[in-house]
């Protein structure tokens, strides 16, 4: 057996080391280490809860919004209030803007650069792949950029700045949009559905979200241009969907809530493909092998307590888990518990998650958003209040559960005489990159990486890349 260290891993938000056991050119155990310690829950306590708004979205600088609004989701339960309904669509905007330019980042330039690699230049589709997708080089990003940049204009509309705005409040938002501000939000988003449909789908966006089946996906990629169907062609070569098996359990909170509900809507799907209510109450946090103190497997209860010298641990990252179990979260986890055809079909198909269907989740979803967009903005009444006024905060537990672009994103809130007695926070990729818990059990992506080949690449092993990377890491979030 050997044991190598894969990382720093460069094309990731934060810190990240990989250690891996390889026997006969195969990973046959994983442990995942986020070196990096940042302690914004100890930060929190003390301080009045309204703080949450201004240093909870500094957590990160990708999906702030996020942040921004599962701490104001917290809030709001703690005042007993109801948003404004604008404040609401507004919010939807802003938040899947957000999250529609991860997936655009994540995909040309976090995953897409690693098929560029020397490694796979005896294959023929890639010198087509260097040209398109090389980092720093390639021609995707110089197309994709601008359009993730005219994406994130929303922000400035609706919260005046991003990332870390203020505008996200309990009551809603704090800015009144105007007609000619709609007409320009109008502009914003048919300039991203065309470039989705002429770049990313070479299709109508309809077209896309309509496919029901694998088969319906391969008939539609035969001959068709564009970026998604590159990448179904690479990743069948590489057989991507035999590659990065997830634990199986997956979990979405629900996200963008309107009058109608959510637009995603929460639950979990089981190991048997059964969508199931989401048992949120049944969600813990185990330590045992993280630089932390145990204080409560309760989020509502514990204190995140620094340990630099513990036995037998190796994160800074939290063991989350539910009822007991690691679960998967993220883009694919939404939308099998949203019911979506397609991502349905795949996991059935695959016997789960993998590396492949990770990222046609991501487009599929990125696809969705646009239209959501288009529709939130023509939903808003501007003649209509956007916020309403904050109110005093009760004393006890409160929970703003919201969903990143990554997954899964709550923030428990602790009050007690006015002030934040408690904060804690697990985000999607505390989820998705946990380490072991009391039993051993390993977290997803430490079961994903089990069985990857390596052959004698060792370190170097493209493969690695890919499986970390389908997760799409946040590191800064994760240790908090």
């Amino acid at each position: 057996m050997t044991r190598i260290t894969v990382g720093p891993f460069n094309r990731v938000e934060g810190d990240l080391e990989v250690r891996l056991d390889i026997e006969s050119g195969r990973v046959t155990r994983a442990e995942v280490t986020a070196p990096l310690y940042r302690g914004f829950e100890q930060i929190l306590e003390g301080r009045p809860p309204l703080d949450a708004l201004v240093i909870a979205p500094r957590i990160c600088g990708i999906c702030s919004v996020s942040q921004s609004i599962a701490a104001a989701a917290a809030l709001r339960q703690a005042m007993g209030l109801a948003a404004a309904p604008n404040g609401i669509l507004a919010t939807n905007i802003a938040h899947a803007a957000e999250n529609a330019a991860d997936h655009l980042t994540h995909f040309y330039i976090f995953f897409m650069p690693d098929f560029a690699r020397d490694a796979y230049a005896s294959h023929a589709w890639h010198s087509a792949t260097a040209e398109r997708f090389t980092a720093t080089k390639g021609s995707a990003a110089r197309e994709a950029l601008p359009a993730r940049a005219r994406l994130l204009e929303i922000m400035g509309i609706i919260a005046g700045k991003w990332p870390h705005s203020l505008a996200f409040q309990p009551g809603g938002t704090t800015r009144a949009i105007e007609l000619g501000e709609r007409i320009r939000l109008n502009a914003i988003a048919a300039s991203f559905r065309g470039f989705l449909e002429r770049v990313v789908f070479a299709d109508k966006l309809e077209n896309v979200i309509a496919l029901s089946t694998p088969d319906e996906l391969d008939s539609w990629r035969e001959g068709r241009g564009g970026d998604f169907a590159h990448f179904l062609r690479v990743a069948d070569a590489l057989s991507l969907n035999d590659l990065g098996t997830g634990p199986g359990l997956l979990m979405s909170f629900g996200a963008y809530h309107d009058v109608d509900g959510a637009h995603f809507r929460a639950g979990i799907r089981t190991d048997a493909g059964e969508i199931e209510a989401l048992p949120a109450h049944r969600i813990t946090e185990d330590v045992s092998h993280a630089w932390m103190r145990e204080t409560s497997l309760d989020p509502a209860e514990s204190r995140t307590v620094p340990d630099a010298d513990k036995a037998d641990a190796y994160s800074w990252c939290k063991a989350p888990r539910l009822a007991g179990e690691p679960v998967e979260v993220g883009a694919l986890a939404r939308q099998a518990i949203n019911g979506q055809q397609l991502i349905t079909a795949l996991i059935t198909a695959d016997g789960g998650s993998n590396v492949r269907n990770r990222v046609i989740a991501r487009l599929i979803e990125t696809a969705q958003l646009a239209l959501s967009i288009e529709q939130w903005i023509k939903a808003l009444r501007l003649n209509e209040p956007f916020c309403v006024n904050s109110g005093e905060t009760a004393d006890g537990h409160f929970v703003g559960l919201v969903e990143a672009a990554r997954g899964s994103l709550g923030h428990w809130l602790a009050v007690r005489s006015g002030r934040i007695e408690r904060f804690q926070i697990i985000a999607p990729t505390s989820w998705n990159f946990s380490p072991r818990d009391a039993d051993g059990v390993a977290g997803p992506l430490e079961q994903a990486l089990v069985g990857t080949e390596v052959g004698t690449a060792g370190a170097r092993a493209v493969s690695i890349q890919h499986v970390v990377r389908s997760f799409d890491p946040c590191m800064v979030c994760t240790a908090h």
